[in-house]
């Protein structure tokens, strides 16, 4: 029952962000799901036997895995290049780097997908 929890809990954390994004919702929730099953049995078997923390490890590191897959899914991720809303790329004359302009919510990203501002 606690493993069950500890990846409901992971799980609608990283969804709280996701919203919007029916592939990364999905992709997310279950990569926790399989995430806290497998943390579980490996924490069950290795190390103290602690199958708790090996769920919680395993909820939220599946979570994040399939929330990218999910997004990259969508093609609408902030930090993707294949996000339909990004702009052509620009230049930043003081930096010399490329950067997208999010059309949807006028943020910039360079071009490797880190944020630039908002």
């Amino acid at each position: 029952m606690r493993i069950a929890m500890i990846a409901l809990l992971s799980g609608s954390s990283v969804l709280a962000g996701c919203a919007g994004y029916e592939n990364t919702t999905r992709d997310a929730t279950t990569g926790a799901l399989l995430g806290a099953a497998a943390g579980a049995v490996i924490g069950n078997n290795t190390g103290s036997g602690d199958a708790t923390t090996g769920a919680a490890i395993g909820a939220a590191v599946g979570a994040a895995g399939g929330a990218v897959v999910g997004c990259e899914k969508d093609g609408r991720c902030p930090w993707s290049r294949n996000n339909s809303y990004q702009s052509q790329l620009y230049t930043d004359r003081r930096t010399g780097r490329e950067y997208y302009v999010n059309q949807r919510d006028g943020c910039t990203y360079w071009r490797n997908g880190e944020y630039r501002s908002c």
